[in-house]
């Protein structure tokens, strides 16, 4: 079982860029698929990033292309989602999940993936 850990999140102004990991333990992630997800109180999951096995090809939400870039560092078992020109609407929980068998047509799905850690909070705010 794939154990995720998520670290980076903290309070950012507007413009201002932060970091966040998602550390695997337990098995490689090497294999699959990685994805970001972003979550406000009492609302759904909603897709941000997600990163193909062997740092393949890449993918994201309208919202934060152009801004947000995922990658991948198989040696160290790790993603990253570097996220810049943060905006007040990025504020959010971010979870990073993981899927063994996640197809391209299934990445924006919760449901694809079947491990996730807890989360980091990102707060975009003066």
């Amino acid at each position: 079982q794939v154990h995720l850990a998520e670290s980076g999140g903290g309070l950012v102004q507007p413009g201002g860029s932060q970091r966040l990991s998602c550390a695997a333990s337990g098995g490689t992630i090497r294999t699959g698929v990685v994805g970001w997800f972003r979550q406000l109180p009492g609302q759904e999951r909603t897709f941000v990033a997600a990163i193909f096995r062997n740092g393949g090809h890449t993918y994201y939400a309208d919202s934060v292309k152009g801004r947000f870039t995922i990658s991948r560092d198989n040696a160290k078992n790790t993603v990253f989602l570097q996220m810049n020109s943060l905006k007040p609407e990025d504020t959010a929980l971010y979870s990073c999940a993981y899927g063994a068998g996640v197809i391209l047509s299934s990445i924006r799905y919760p449901t694809a993936y079947g491990n996730w850690g807890q989360g980091t909070q990102v707060t975009v705010s003066s």
